[in-house]
């Protein structure tokens, strides 16, 4: 099973869509469109995990475009990819 990363996605694209989407390729796990925790409005961005058929679904929606905008589809990164741990702002860490 893969995970992948689906960005650039449409403010109105629901869980259902993306599994819709995704289904040709193989049998969908989940579809997951990423919300704000406060406003519930999404964030442009989801991950999709199929069973079979990832490669091909890179394939075929990278770029593609869904509601006018092109997809960015990749596999997903694990979370502990690296980095200097959580202080990003550049001001002083807590």
């Amino acid at each position: 099973m893969k995970k992948l990363y689906v960005g650039n996605l449409a403010w109105g694209i629901t869980d259902d869509d993306l599994q819709n989407l995704f289904s040709e390729f193989g049998q969908v796990a989940s579809a997951v469109v990423i919300t704000d925790r406060e406003t519930g409005r999404s964030r442009g961005f989801g991950f999709v995990e199929l069973e079979d058929g990832a490669d091909q679904a890179i394939e075929a929606l990278n770029g593609q475009e869904v509601q006018g905008r092109p997809l960015r589809v990749n596999e997903a990164q694990s979370k502990g990819r690296g980095g200097s741990g959580g202080n990003r702002g550049g001001g002083r860490p807590f």
